[in-house]
């Protein structure tokens, strides 16, 4: 087991634990994480999962497929942490791992 904490745009820490192999937005859509609507349900189309991934963590992620950077590049809250939480897949390396919620999604 990992440990993920989620903090939503509010300040509050919602810290789960999870198995790796799923992507953070669907452990954040099945523990009920405020901040995540995930309305194409993973399928990098609709950028309502966005997160800010902390930065000691943002390089141990995969590099954003082209469909994803595309999506963030038209986010008003975009930075440069900016990731869509479907395409990020959770490995025994994330143990640890913080992401944070923008201020409004979808």
């Amino acid at each position: 087991m990992i440990k993920i904490t989620y903090v939503t745009a509010d300040g509050k820490e919602q810290p789960v634990e999870v198995e790796p192999g799923m992507s953070l937005m669907e452990v954040a859509t099945l523990r009920g994480i405020d901040g995540i609507v995930a309305e194409c349900g993973g399928g990098c189309s609709c950028a309502t999962c966005h997160v800010y991934v902390d930065a000691p963590w943002h390089n141990t992620f995969e590099e954003p497929a082209p469909e994803e950077e595309a999506l963030i590049e038209f986010l008003d809250e975009a930075r440069p942490t900016s990731r869509l939480s479907c395409q990020l897949l959770l490995g025994a390396e994330h143990d640890g791992l913080c992401v944070r919620t923008p201020p409004s999604q979808g």
